[in-house]
């Protein structure tokens, strides 16, 4: 959950308006402790909050990013964690720190490793005193740490410093686990945020001060029957029951089939290898030679290159920007670019063979980059520069495409000038018409050579009801660099369709259709 070794926890939609819930602990018939929550339906007031934390959510996520077989059939020696589900964009529950147990509100964040949460002694930051805080004092299990800690965010940072305490999950304790009181949580985001804290259950190599993950003690202390977790998101809002996460196993209900799994190729994100992306049966060509994904519940909606998204834009008819960089490109070098394609020219040197980029023996990289660091040169001449190769190298991808569908030239140049209208805008913010999604297409994924797909009532957020209704669209544009990206990040729309398996014992990641 932080820059550099760390990743951080935060939906990429949050709220502000308060929601009334009960809190309910039951014991059911397998000896498991289920919590559950209730909420009151939502109101419609809550989309415009939701955008203006929307818009700090994806700059966040942008800092993020930046820088089978053997699963039990049953969960009757699983720990399970009840959710709750805030407009399909937050997932969270509930743990108790100290002795007595002290109640927080929690993501839990597969995209994360660090558990945190505000504390008593956080006295000069706003979002402190509209959520619940840890009170050292109050615990009998308090040991003293003291070790500063602080997390950057695209907005600023939280910072504090790491205590000691039993953590209880569920129905079981963890003992002496490490975690960071927060003292300091500048911004809007962390008050408008419907949790008090994070909660990460990835891997230690992102853990910020090498703390050890809550996850890796679980296993260590001997609490759960499996190394594995599983969620379930409920992905109807409405519903009280937002869904569960279940630690040591597997819960058959949520879910129908057989799992598919691939191997974790990046320990600290649950990271893997992913095939091709297709809209409507169509591949969008970007990852024809695969692409690296991760599952992360951390993160709202789905995440990946703008080439891409901008596609999946133009066919459903999301809100864009218009970028006159890359209508320059299309009219300028547009037809050049499709003679170099078809005359059998290495596309990776096309747009530095066109004077746009500078060929780096990969793929092309802006003219603009030394020249920002020059103090002569100007710098919005720069930012032009950046965008114009941008441009090119999208464009040549969708060229590559739309040749492989035997477009004609004229066809071709057209559709691409189309997508120039479709870029994502950079808050993330993607509106569609609520009447048009049964007429959208079918977006699929390629994971373990089986397809994924996800329609459009699944990745279409939809807020109000009848003419007040408002549509977002799940999907949002991440440009990761090289040697980490391109990277998709399968965010609650994916996991709320697809009930994923976290198998920590054999470093892989399963999906199988949830119900």
């Amino acid at each position: 959950m932080a820059t550099g070794r760390g990743g951080f926890a935060i939906a990429l939609l949050l709220s502000t308006f308060l929601l009334s819930l009960a809190f309910e602990a039951s014991f059911a018939a397998d000896d498991l402790i289920r919590i559950g929550l209730k909420k009151k339906a939502l109101d419609e007031s809550s989309l415009l909050r939701a955008r203006l934390s929307e818009k700090v959510g994806k700059e966040l996520m942008g800092r993020r990013y930046g820088s089978g077989g053997g699963i039990g059939s049953n969960c009757g020696d699983a720990d399970i964690i009840s959710l709750k589900n805030y407009m399909n964009a937050q997932y969270f529950g509930e743990i108790r720190i100290g002795t007595p147990p002290q109640k927080f509100t929690v993501i839990f964040d597969t995209g994360s490793s660090n558990l945190w949460v505000p504390s008593s002694k956080c006295y000069f930051s706003i979002a402190c005193y509209f959520h619940s805080k840890y009170k050292s004092g109050h615990s009998s299990t308090y040991e003293k740490n003291g070790k500063p800690a602080e997390i950057h965010y695209g907005t600023g940072s939280i910072s504090g410093f790491f205590s000691q305490d039993n953590v209880l999950i569920g129905d079981v304790i963890v003992e002496k686990q490490e975690f960071i009181e927060a003292t300091k949580e500048p911004g809007v985001t962390f008050v408008a945020a419907k949790f008090d804290g994070i909660l990460g259950l990835g891997f230690k190599e992102i853990s910020v001060g090498d703390a050890v993950p809550v996850w890796y003690n679980m296993v260590a202390q001997g609490l759960i029957k499996d190394p594995i977790f599983s969620f379930w998101f409920n992905r109807n809002a409405e519903e009280g029951d937002g869904g569960e996460i279940v630690f040591g196993g597997v819960d058959p209900n949520h879910y129908n089939g057989e799992h598919v799994y691939v191997p974790i190729t990046r320990k600290g994100y649950w990271q893997f290898n992913m095939g091709d992306v297709f809209v409507g049966g169509e591949s969008t060509g970007f990852c024809t030679g695969g692409c690296a994904a991760m599952a992360d519940s951390g993160t709202s909606l789905i995440a990946g290159p703008t080439t891409v998204i901008t596609e999946i834009n133009q066919r459903i008819g999301a809100a864009g920007v218009v970028s006159q960089e890359c209508k320059a490109v299309v009219s300028q070098y547009g037809q050049q670019i499709l003679d170099m394609l078809m005359s059998q020219t290495q596309p990776s040197k096309i747009c530095s063979m066109i004077g746009l980029c500078t060929f780096d023996g990969i793929h092309g990289i802006s003219t603009g980059i030394e020249s920002v660091i020059n103090e002569k040169e100007d710098v919005s001449a720069s930012l032009h520069k950046d965008a114009m190769c941008n441009a090119c190298e999208m464009a040549v991808i969708w060229m590559q495409n739309q040749l492989r569908q035997n477009q004609t030239e004229e066809r071709i140049l057209e559709y691409i000038n189309q997508l120039c209208e479709r870029l994502p805008s950079p808050m993330g913010e993607s509106s569609v018409d609520c009447a048009a999604i049964a007429s959208m297409p079918v977006v699929s994924f390629t994971i373990g050579n089986k397809t994924f797909e996800l329609k459009a009532e699944q990745y279409i957020l939809k807020v109000g009801e009848g003419a007040a209704a408002q549509c977002i669209s799940g999907f949002t544009a991440l440009d990761v660099p090289p040697p980490l990206g391109p990277l998709w990040i399968l965010g609650d729309v994916f996991m709320g369709i697809y009930h994923t398996v976290f198998d920590y014992g054999k470093l892989q990641v399963g999906f199988a259709q949830a119900v």
